[in-house]
C-alpha cells in the first residue's frame, strides 16, 4: 500500500503544484508540501481498505506546518483526478478558515482615544476600589498569620 501511496502522491503533486516536495512519513503515510503556496497535502491509509485519509493544512512561518484544517476519506480507486479534485476543495477550505484578520482601527473621522482619555472619561467616585473577594482573601491571610504567632506564643 505505501508504494501505491508515494506513486500516488507524486501523481498528485505534479497536478497540484509545479513546485513540491513529496516525503513519506513515520506512520506510513506521504506528505506533499507546496512551500510557495504555504500548504500542505497528507496521504495516509485509512481504516479501510484501499481507502486514503487525506488532510491539507497551512506552512507556518519558519517552515513549521499547522494541524490539518480539513480531511476526507477517499477510495484509492478512486483515480488520481478525483483525488486532485478532493485536495483542491481541502486546500481551499485550509486557506478560507485562515483568511487574515485586520487590526481593528478607529472609526474615519473619530479620532482614537488613548488610555488617559478614557481615565478621564471615568465618572468621579468609581475609581479603583478592591473587591469582596479580595478583602476575604486578605481576611484569611491574616488569621493564618494571627493563628501562627499565637501557637509560637503558647508553644515558645
Amino acid at each position: 500500500m505505501s508504494a501505491q501511496l508515494r506513486d500516488t502522491a507524486g501523481e498528485l503533486a505534479e497536478i497540484l503544484w509545479r513546485e513540491h516536495t513529496v516525503y513519506r512519513e513515520r506512520s506510513g503515510g506521504v506528505v506533499i508540501r507546496g512551500e510557495h503556496v504555504r500548504r500542505w497535502i497528507s496521504l495516509a491509509p485509512a481504516g479501510g481498505r484501499g481507502e486514503v485519509l487525506v488532510r491539507a493544512g497551512r506552512i507556518l512561518d519558519g517552515g513549521t506546518t499547522a494541524p490539518a484544517r480539513s480531511e476526507a476519506v477517499v477510495p484509492l480507486s478512486a483515480g488520481t483526478d478525483v483525488l486532485a479534485a478532493i485536495c483542491r476543495r481541502l486546500l481551499a477550505e485550509a486557506a478560507a478558515d485562515v483568511a487574515p484578520v485586520a487590526p481593528r482601527r478607529a472609526a474615519p473621522g473619530r479620532p482614537k482615544r488613548s488610555k488617559r482619555s478614557r481615565k478621564a472619561a471615568r465618572p468621579k467616585g468609581s475609581g479603583k476600589h478592591t473587591s469582596f473577594g479580595s478583602w476575604v482573601i486578605l481576611a484569611c491571610v491574616a488569621g493564618v498569620i494571627g493563628l501562627f504567632a499565637y501557637s509560637t506564643a503558647m508553644h515558645g
